[in-house]
């Protein structure tokens, strides 16, 4: 049986640092084939339409003929209704978007977005106010989000909550462009100018809540959604220049419907001044919401394998200049195979070992894998992870994100050498000098407990996130033949459940919540010091390891064990 694993390189100023691992010289480093690690490299997503390129004329997906309100959706509309009647308002209210969208889909929808036909969103909320004021009822809070048009955020959005529901109210809209601007100018329009202004005839539709009926103006909208086709109401490529986040809104809702995408949207999306639009119109934090949403969604994998076949990973993805190493050819490929091995996987091994945070950014950290070796040079010369960049600087995303991620990525690795220790009795070379203690005489078994105990103290509650992830390093050829991807998701997944077993039998797990035998104030009074510094944490990491080993042991014990320690070594230096 050969053992293949992927090169680990461990970046020193990562805040997960381990000493350097010596392997034995029988088990050979070497990346894996694309093949073997159970996907494959080609477009996983061809997205395309008919045969002939044309719109899908069948209706695979059942569309409601009407819409059904709850109980709660009732008395909202109802509210709104009755603002109008008692100052005799002439407004047609229309739910707009998404949640009629879903409403006909039969799925449920709590974001309610309602659009005016003559007078702002924040006008109407004023008036809604007055009538609770009428009402002697208590008054809401209004929000108010400013138009940007400099970031394709054309209109003012105002909110507050009705029935404990936070509800949007926005005007209909109409545009006009001058010449040589990419600045719309703004004015009222009507519910027809708005619907084909929308970015999808999906989410053209309304719900007119003063005559209770579905309005769909472009005559396709109710269509689409039966044929499941993600099309423009208007020319795509204007429709993207118009606001180039509608990209990736047509990317995110075709991945969770799964819709097929227009074949002229995808020339449009593939196009350069769009690219460009998108790059340069829209804010980063806008692109890396929409990148969560399908993160987070039904399927990230065709989200992402969308994006890389139309030629868009490094405009959403932008990375550093001066990468090291330098990225290779088919990059982005290989960062979707590694989320579509990794997706794969947690559907075999079952989502409810994994809170939703958890299963984020163990796709997160799957799909920039191929990443986790890259650094560049900050403006502080200092060395930084292609990873953090990505998070911060493309996308926007916490911090925290990119730290876990990177952190990910290292635990990960780490795994990748423990498994064969885990999994054999046999006492591997690499052991004693990751353990690195002269005096620290442990069996074999207590080996296994201290290095894996290391790790799971470092990584909390992620390390079932990281033993997961690592098995998509982990590789075992037991014949000449290549195995099959269902073959490697099989041994992936007993892998996961054996060594998550071998952790669990050795009691560690919640191991990072076990406080130390000894203090840093113990530790002191031991070596009769008045301050902390080096030799203090040094004792503290050995006490650490000491504990693991005997996870029977008293403080007595360990006190005991310290002294004996002191001793071996103060006879070593007087022999030298």
């Amino acid at each position: 049986m050969a053992l293949h694993l992927n090169p680990a390189r461990f970046i020193a100023f990562h805040p997960l640092r381990f000493p350097p691992l010596r392997l034995p010289l029988s088990q050979t480093l070497r990346p894996p084939p694309s093949r073997r690690l159970g996907f494959s490299l080609r477009g996983l997503c061809s997205g395309g339409g008919s045969a002939a390129g044309g719109r899908v004329m069948e209706a695979p997906f059942t569309v409601k003929e009407r819409i059904d309100l709850t109980k709660k959706e009732e008395k909202i509309f109802q509210r709104l209704l009755d603002v109008i009647r008692h100052f005799k308002l002439e407004t047609q209210l229309r739910v707009a978007g998404g949640w009629v969208r879903d409403k006909l889909l039969g799925k449920d929808c709590h974001d309610i977005d309602i659009a005016l036909d003559n007078m702002l969103g924040r006008e109407f909320c004023e008036k809604v106010n007055e009538f609770l004021q009428f009402a002697g009822e208590e008054q809401q809070g209004i929000g108010v989000i400013q138009c940007n048009p400099d970031q394709s955020k054309h209109l003012e959005t105002a909110r507050m909550r009705i029935y404990d529901t936070w509800i949007d109210f926005v005007n209909l809209r109409s545009e006009t462009y001058a010449e040589n601007s990419r600045i719309p100018t703004m004015k009222f329009g009507t519910a027809e100018e708005d619907a084909y202004r929308r970015d999808l005839t999906i989410n053209s539709l309304f719900y007119n809540i003063n005559t209770s009926t579905v309005e769909d103006i472009t005559g396709r909208g109710v269509q689409d959604l039966k044929n499941g086709y993600i099309v423009t109401p208007l020319p795509p490529k204007a429709t993207f220049l118009d606001d180039p986040l509608r990209v990736l809104r047509a990317i995110r809702f075709g991945a969770r419907f799964g819709f097929t995408l227009d074949e002229e949207l995808k020339k449009a999306a593939c196009d350069d001044e769009v690219k460009a639009a998108i790059a340069e119109k829209i804010s980063r934090e806008r692109i890396g919401h929409e990148i969560d949403l399908m993160m987070s969604d039904k399927q990230p994998v065709k989200a992402i394998s969308y994006i890389v076949d139309l030629q868009l990973f490094y405009v959403v993805f932008t990375l550093p200049a001066n990468l090291k190493p330098a990225v290779i050819e088919g990059n982005d490929r290989i960062c979707v195979s590694y989320l579509d091995a990794a997706w794969n996987l947690l559907q075999c091994v079952g989502h409810s070992i994994f809170s939703d945070e958890h299963r984020r950014l163990y796709l997160y950290a799957a799909l920039f894998l191929p990443f986790r070796s890259m650094v560049y040079m900050d403006r502080k010369s200092k060395k930084v992870p292609v990873t953090s960049f990505i998070f911060r600087d493309s996308l926007k995303l916490k911090a925290s994100d990119a730290e876990m991620v990177m952190n990910l990525h290292v635990a990960s690795e780490r795994f990748v050498y423990l498994i064969p220790l885990l999994e054999s009795n046999e006492d591997l070379e690499f052991v004693d000098a990751e353990i690195a203690d002269e005096f620290l005489d442990i069996p074999l078994t207590s080996k296994r407990r201290v290095l894996a105990g290391l790790l799971l103290r470092q990584i909390k509650d992620y390390w079932r996130v990281s033993l997961l992830a690592s098995t998509l390093l982990y590789c075992r050829v037991d014949h000449n033949d290549e195995p099959s991807s269902r073959q490697l998701e099989s041994d992936r997944r007993k892998m996961f459940s054996k060594i998550q077993s071998i952790v669990t039998e050795l009691g560690l797990d919640q191991v990072w919540e076990v406080k130390p035998l000894l203090d840093g104030k113990a530790i002191m009074n031991f070596l009769q010091l008045k301050t902390g510094g080096p030799l203090v944490r040094e004792w503290q990491q050995k006490l650490l390891k000491w504990q693991l080993a005997h996870p029977e042991g008293t403080a007595e014990e360990c006190l005991d064990w310290m002294k004996q320690s002191q001793a071996k070594r103060a006879k070593l230096d007087c022999c030298t």
